[in-house]
């Protein structure tokens, strides 16, 4: 009897850890899910969907690093306001407050420009307000900053990190941007040149749930032209210069090339070989694909079917034309002009 319910005791105990790891590892799929989506809603990820993340396994890739000028229009609509204005900021005011309450990590600047996301890499936030000068508070609540002490003002450039890549399963040729990281443009106390300061590197991916929320204005000519940061991204709208791209000497071009005019060189020989690649997929696009290079073949074909015709009626055409009086000519008073009918041949 005692051997029969040892034997039930064991069965039960085996049965109840088997329908507990099972439970397990749901709550652990469950939390790796809501940390690959930053903690966001399913309703949210419904309303804002963003780009999917690129797949490392594709044809042709090629890595760039650029830095963008938020003085120049076409990304200007990335710094105003500098200060928020109810619900809108600008990116980095927006990035600061979102690395703030810890919703998207932050990862440092290294020396040698390369970047790294492990957990060793993320930046300690008290030691970089404390670096940087950022005035802050301590409250129950956590760390408190006004919106006039982000230096949201002095960060007027960013290094982005972008992948030209074809996908041949997709047959989709693109360029996603990567990771960003903010440029702190500071004077010293002496009025000199300003200093940049490289902040920290974020993962795009991780941004890219917030930025589908948060508008930016396209045009100053029309002020109702607004798109979400996510898609001014996603589209490739910025514009910035190549410094840098992936190789295997891990060098920037300025490392490489000793004259400002070599740099540019480079520069402009790097997107040319981006075209060429993108070309060479889908083929040089014909000079003339628009409606009038069509209205102008439209013309020539009914050209040729016109002489077509008069080689089969024998070459021959039969024109009215109205002859005016000459000098010659008598006409009389009150009568018509004289109209003849000439054969004319072509």
């Amino acid at each position: 009897m005692k051997r029969l319910l040892s034997i039930m005791f064991i069965a039960l105990l085996c049965t109840d850890m088997v329908s507990a790891q099972p439970a397990a590892r749901l709550r652990e799929q469950a939390q790796k899910k809501q940390q690959q989506t930053q903690g966001l809603s399913l309703r949210a990820q419904i309303s804002f969907p963003t780009q999917k993340a690129t797949d490392e396994d594709v044809a042709w890739r090629r890595d760039i690093y650029r830095e963008i000028d938020l003085t120049n229009e076409a990304n200007a609509g990335l710094y105003y306001p500098v200060e928020p204005i109810g619900q809108q900021m600008n990116l980095f005011t927006y990035i600061f407050k979102l690395v703030l309450r810890r919703a998207v990590p932050a990862y440092e600047y290294r020396l040698d420009g390369n970047e790294v996301f492990d957990e060793a890499s993320k930046i300690n936030l008290k030691s970089f307000l404390d670096n940087y000068h950022i005035y802050y508070e301590r409250t129950d609540r956590g760390t408190h900053i006004d919106d006039s002490d982000i230096p949201s003002r002095e960060v007027t450039a960013y290094y982005i990190k972008e992948s030209t890549y074809y996908d041949d399963h997709n047959a989709m040729f693109h360029t996603k941007v990567l990771a960003l990281c903010p440029i702190l443009k500071r004077e010293d106390d002496f009025g000199d040149a300003a200093t940049s300061y490289p902040l920290f590197w974020v993962r795009y991916d991780d941004l890219a749930p917030y930025l589908t929320k948060q508008t930016i204005m396209t045009s100053n000519l029309n002020n109702a032209a607004t798109m979400s940061i996510d898609d001014f991204f996603t589209k490739n709208m910025y514009r910035g210069k190549i410094y840098k791209t992936t190789n295997m000497l891990g060098k920037t071009i300025a490392q490489y090339c000793p004259t400002d005019s070599a740099v540019a060189k480079e520069q402009r020989k790097i997107e040319k070989q981006l075209k060429d690649v993108e070309q060479s997929v889908w083929g040089k696009p014909e000079p003339k694909d628009s409606l009038d290079s069509i209205a102008q073949l439209d013309k020539k074909a009914a050209k040729s079917i016109a002489k077509r015709n008069r080689r089969a009626s024998g070459g021959k055409t039969t024109k009215v034309k109205t002859s005016r009086p000459s000098r010659t000519t008598s006409v009389s008073s009150g009568s018509a002009a004289r109209v003849t009918v000439r054969r004319q041949r072509h």
